[in-house]
């Protein structure tokens, strides 16, 4: 899975400020992303039942399944490339 940008207590500093608005990275994700919010950990649910079911996925290779709300479709770069800038 390829999974988008879910707020969790390692990078939630990293998204919004103190008062709960968003940072300024937070917003420049959010602004790449079509969907224009964060994922929330219960959307990755039915991506990986699919991948752990071998009745419904046992012939599946070779492929992303993209959980990110369309954010790579938008952008040319990896999400760990995004991570790093400022």
């Amino acid at each position: 899975m390829a999974v988008g940008f879910f707020p969790a207590e390692q990078n939630r500093r990293l998204l919004f400020n103190e008062d709960g608005s968003p940072t300024a990275r937070a917003q420049s994700i959010l602004g790449h992303t079509p969907m224009g919010r964060f994922g929330s950990a219960d959307e990755l649910i039915g991506a990986a039942i699919f991948l752990a079911s071998g009745r419904a996925s046992g012939f599946v290779t070779g492929t992303d399944i993209r959980v990110d709300g369309g954010f790579l479709s938008q952008n040319d770069l990896k999400l760990g490339d995004y991570w790093g800038a400022n």
